[in-house]
């Protein structure tokens, strides 16, 4: 007799997850892959041989290599988006090359970087530059008839101004705005493209690139707390929300709240008058010493080391260094591809906040990805 062998169809990986979610924790940072996949596979004990090709599957991607949050660290490469003092920084050093101006040409080397069809972009070619505008971490361009050109640089954008007709050459240059007295260009390291161009037209088409976010130095106190309070966020979240606050974001948050001496993951609904005063009175002082600081650090040259890591920072990227008012150590918290570091002595009465449950105490008060983050708008 001859026996059929019976084909054995795969079972969706997808269908096996709720079970396995049942019973199976969270693979942590630092487990080791084969020990995950061994956890996995008991946790499904397939009773039916239907499922030992799933099982199978199962353990063949336990073996491949996770990626370790912890890798990023001794790598240095953490996300560093210019924000609030790095803008300003930009348009004081833009007002006297490009206002009065002439935009001769654009050239793009990426078709990536423009988001826009209608304005075509050849229509501010060849217009005078009337304005410059920050409209949150955006770089706004004013143009005769009403036109707009609106450069959000992301992550890993930055500009440089070359001399005249500058060459594009290379993977990192994705744009030159040519002028008379030479070309700004745009670079983006990565092989991720997020910096982004819009063409606009008016002061309705710009306003809908604007998130909504209240600028703290046309506020007061309770302007900010009203908008920081319009939802129940940890102070962390609050403080880099486009919609609530303009322009701050990872590295400014972190060290608008150790001048503050409050806790990042203290709820906005339970701060006291006090803390508020205090908080208000720190990110205007710690917007405004920086912005002062990188005016008076790039003098009448082009910024050309914007960066969100810096020495002179109290706390932002120094984890492991002493903190500046008491000496202990900086801590952090990471989450997803983002760190936020504090001093337990002056933020949180000395309580060593716990990395693990917090990361995902933070990561649940946070949109997914910094895109998200980033396209936020106050309805």
């Amino acid at each position: 007799m001859i026996v059929k062998r019976a084909r054995l169809r795969p079972v969706p990986f997808n269908f096996l997850l709720p079970s396995v979610q049942k019973t199976t924790p969270k693979t942590e940072v630092g487990m080791g892959s084969g020990q995950s996949g061994y956890l996995l596979a008991q946790a499904l004990q397939p009773a039916h041989p239907l499922l030992l090709y799933s099982q199978s599957l199962i353990l063949s991607l336990s073996r491949l290599r996770p990626v370790s949050l912890q890798n990023t660290a001794a790598t240095g490469k953490l996300i560093s988006m210019p924000e609030l003092p790095d803008i300003v920084a930009y348009i004081g050093a833009l007002e006297s090359r490009v206002l009065g101006q002439p935009l001769q040409r654009m050239r793009l080397a990426s078709p990536f970087l423009l988001r826009t069809s209608q304005p075509p972009l050849a229509s501010v070619e060849g217009r005078t530059v009337r304005e410059l505008r920050r409209v949150g971490k955006r770089i706004a361009f004013g143009f005769e008839n009403d036109l707009w050109l609106v450069l959000h640089l992301m992550i890993a954008g930055r500009l440089h101004w070359r001399p005249p007709d500058a060459k594009l050459g290379g993977r990192q240059n994705l744009a030159a705005f040519d002028f008379p007295g030479g070309s700004l260009v745009l670079t983006e390291a990565g092989a991720k493209r997020r910096a982004s161009l819009h063409v606009l037209s008016g002061e309705e088409g710009l306003l809908s690139m604007d998130p909504g976010g209240i600028d703290v130095f046309a506020s007061d106190i309770h302007t900010f707390r009203a908008s920081l309070a319009a939802e129940n966020h940890t102070l962390k979240r609050a403080l880099t929300d486009p919609r609530l606050v303009s322009g701050i974001g990872n590295a400014y948050s972190d060290e608008i709240l150790h001048a503050a001496q409050l806790s990042p993951i203290a709820l906005t609904d339970k701060l006291k008058p006090e803390e508020w005063k205090r908080l208000f009175t720190a990110t205007r002082q710690t917007l405004e010493l920086w912005i002062n600081r990188l005016r008076a650090e790039a003098g009448k040259s082009f910024p050309e080391k914007v960066t969100a890591f810096r020495k002179e920072m109290a706390v932002h990227g120094r984890y492991g260094e002493p903190c500046p008012r008491c000496g202990d150590k900086v801590l952090r918290i990471r989450y997803a591809d983002k760190e936020t570091n504090y001093c337990a002595r002056c933020q949180t009465g000395g309580k060593v906040l716990a990395d693990r449950s917090l990361s995902r105490l933070l990561g649940s008060d946070w949109p997914h990805t910094l895109e998200e983050l980033e396209a936020l708008k106050r309805r």
